[in-house]
């Protein structure tokens, strides 16, 4: 198969990117799942929230931004309503919680005493609580955070790993 451009994915980003290119050549779209757009949750076809999302995401949708007003129809004006529960109080209150405990599992930690195991699960707990935080936020810098404290997790999960 010949192809100007290859697109990798044909969720709702995917498939756009694949109609824009194809005004300049022909593309080929790769997707592994059954049918197009099986994880898209219809959020981008609804709301064009150029703002929202992962880092990657936010690029790609300010990128897209002039080409998408400049279309009839494509971005027309509609009413939203937001309902969600965005204070992150209870993440931060357990967060804190979390901390107390990997400081007293720290604390005992003795030959006789492993805690590898222990602190395996906390982290899997600390990553529950950092996923809640990114997907509440509506505020680039709380998702920075969460998706900093993410890597900081996973970095210490693998230490974990290796104490048992």
């Amino acid at each position: 198969m010949d192809a100007d451009f290859l697109i990798i994915g044909g969720g709702i980003a995917g498939i756009s990117a694949a109609a824009r290119m194809s005004e300049l050549g022909s593309v080929i779209v790769l997707e592994a799942e059954a049918a197009l757009a099986h994880h898209a949750s219809g959020r981008s076809a609804a709301l064009f929230e150029p703002r929202y999302g992962a880092p990657a995401v936010v690029g790609l949708s300010m990128a897209s931004e002039a080409y998408l007003r400049s279309v009839p129809g494509v971005l027309s004006p509609r009413g939203l309503l937001l309902v969600g529960k965005a204070d992150v109080r209870e993440e931060l209150d357990r967060l804190t919680a979390h901390i107390a405990q990997a400081r007293t599992l720290l604390a005992d930690a003795r030959a006789d005493n492993p805690v590898g195991r222990k602190f395996d699960f906390l982290c899997q707990e600390f990553n529950r609580e950092a996923n809640t935080l990114c997907s509440k936020s509506a505020d680039i810098e709380l998702t920075r955070i969460g998706i900093d404290l993410k890597g900081a997790v996973e970095r210490m999960r693998e230490q974990v790993q290796n104490v048992e």
